[in-house]
């Protein structure tokens, strides 16, 4: 017994001794020898690690990166104006961190955790590192439940699962913000956590989804972590990962969350820019050679968790864009190879008007579709055929002076079902609205319309359905399939609502 009792003094005695040792390494200095462009040169710090916080005078902090034999190469990540060539710096003895928990929710924040919604100081708990390792294959589960957009479109023919990494692809100006923006809001009562990354965008242009998120009630469930342009490109290459530690925090503590990186063209340029800097030999368009990596590492922690480690999921939705609609490009082709699956976003088909401008030929989902709900499956296939059957006889009948009576049914059909696919900004449906709109159009209901007429025919039977079946849309939302006389009970709904 007093063995024992020494022992666990002698224990403690350590212990104490331990933490009360001075921590030399984090006192070691060394000297600014160039700084310019949002990179620094260090002389010194011979101990440091990579990826691990420099304190520079004025509390600006950095990041170092490139460690060589006689000197250490330092992305900042703050305000380089002051900072002069002989000043003096010091490791940390930690690795580039963020804030995470609970208290982000609604907050618009920076990578390091600096508020800039000009509201309260943060209330976290909890650093965690930026950089981490994603889930080996043992932790990870098989996609099995939908993270619903509410957008048609993609809800039938290009679905995505919670877990999953879809890409959203396209040229400037086609609608692909609008599209990710219009998930995190139909998010909001569906328990999944949303973290929207900003990654050098215009500050009016952050604004605005902030307010539209606001607007919707959107914002009280996500996190907005942003990175302008006028920011260092220390910030923007920092910041996905950042932002996708705070995601991490609710994953595995078992709940959905959607992250969505706006956009990784931009990161990718950032990362170049501080690569030429630092002197990493150029590559295939300049950019260095462990760009996929780059992407790489940030999108292989996008996963389902397994039920033994709680069973949560983080769905990435990043985002990139193509010029003159060449999806070949290199950034683009390295993310279509990484991604699950591409959501196309045409420039042809906006300036038509035809929005959410998807291209449903170009775009695929290898993963989502497992997760489909049965009703959605019941009705999306009937959908792509007739559509891609249409498509292909409107580009041959430009040419046509002629056209038999089934073609010209076929066509017909087709333009409502295309009419059908529109659909409003930052107005997604439920499951059962859209399943119901589907079936309808399929069963060749609408063909006798008007196209003008389409869309008040539409909103009425996505209303009509809601009240008269509400039982069978919670079902069908659920995941139960609907038997063949329910889906005649909906079908009677839309004929009813129709002959108004």
């Amino acid at each position: 017994m007093l063995a024992q009792l020494l022992n666990e003094t002698l224990a403690t005695l350590n212990k104490a001794i331990d933490q009360s040792k001075p921590d030399f390494r984090a006192r070691e200095t060394g000297r600014i020898i160039q700084v310019g462009g949002g990179i620094a040169r260090i002389k010194g710090l011979s101990t440091i690690t990579s990826e691990e916080l420099v304190r520079f005078p004025g509390d600006v902090l950095g990041v170092a990166i490139n460690l060589e034999p006689h000197e250490v190469g330092v992305i900042l990540l703050g305000d380089s104006d002051k900072l002069m060539a002989g000043a003096d710096v010091s490791a940390t003895g930690r690795e580039a961190d963020t804030p995470v928990g609970e208290g982000l929710l609604g907050r618009v924040i920076d990578a390091t955790g600096r508020v800039l919604d000009r509201g309260k100081p943060l209330n976290f708990k909890e650093r965690r590192p930026v950089e981490r390792p994603a889930p080996a294959i043992i932790e990870r589960a098989s996609v099995t439940v939908p993270l619903e957009t509410g957008i048609k479109t993609i809800d039938a023919l290009i679905p995505i699962g919670r877990g999953q990494r879809e890409l959203i692809v396209g040229d400037r100006q086609t609608g692909k913000t609008s599209v990710a923006v219009d998930t995190i809001i139909n998010q909001r009562n569906k328990n999944v956590i949303s973290v929207y990354c900003a990654i050098g965008q215009r500050g009016t242009a952050v604004a605005r989804v902030v307010n539209i998120l606001r607007q919707y009630q959107a914002l009280e469930n996500t996190i907005v972590v942003v990175a302008s342009d006028e920011d260092p490109p220390g910030l923007r290459y920092v910041t996905p990962y950042a932002a996708t530690t705070m995601a991490e925090y609710f994953s595995e503590q078992g709940k959905d969350v959607l992250i969505v990186y706006d956009d990784l063209t931009r990161h990718a340029r950032a990362y170049r820019e501080l690569s030429l800097l630092l002197r990493r030999p150029p590559g295939r368009e300049a950019y260095p050679g462990d760009i996929f990596y780059l992407h790489a590492r940030l999108l292989e922690r996008a996963t389902h968790l397994h039920e033994k480690i709680g069973g949560g999921s983080l769905t990435a939705l990043p985002i990139i864009e193509t010029q003159a609609q060449d999806i070949s490009a290199y950034i683009p082709t390295n993310l279509i190879s990484i991604t699950d699956g591409q959501i196309y976003l045409s420039p042809t088909l906006f300036h038509k008007g035809l929005l959410p401008a998807i291209d449903v030929g170009k775009s695929i989902s290898r993963v989502g579709g497992k997760t489909q709900y049965p009703a959605f499956r019941d009705v999306a296939g009937d959908l792509r055929l007739s559509y891609a059957q249409f498509e292909e006889l409107e580009t041959f009948a430009r040419f046509a002076t002629r056209l038999d009576e089934e073609t010209r049914a076929t066509i017909e059909h087709g333009r409502r079902v295309r009419e059908i696919l529109k659909q409003a900004e930052h107005q997604p449906l439920r499951g059962s609205q859209q399943m119901a709109v589907l079936k309808a159009v399929n069963a060749g209901l609408f063909d006798h319309l008007e196209l003008e007429r389409i869309g008040d025919a539409e909103a009425l039977i996505q209303k009509r359905i809601l009240e008269e079946l509400p039982e069978l849309c919670t079902q069908m939302e659920t995941g139960e399939k609907p038997t063949q006389a329910q889906w005649e009970q909906v079908l009677d709904v839309a004929r009813k609502a129709l002959a108004h």
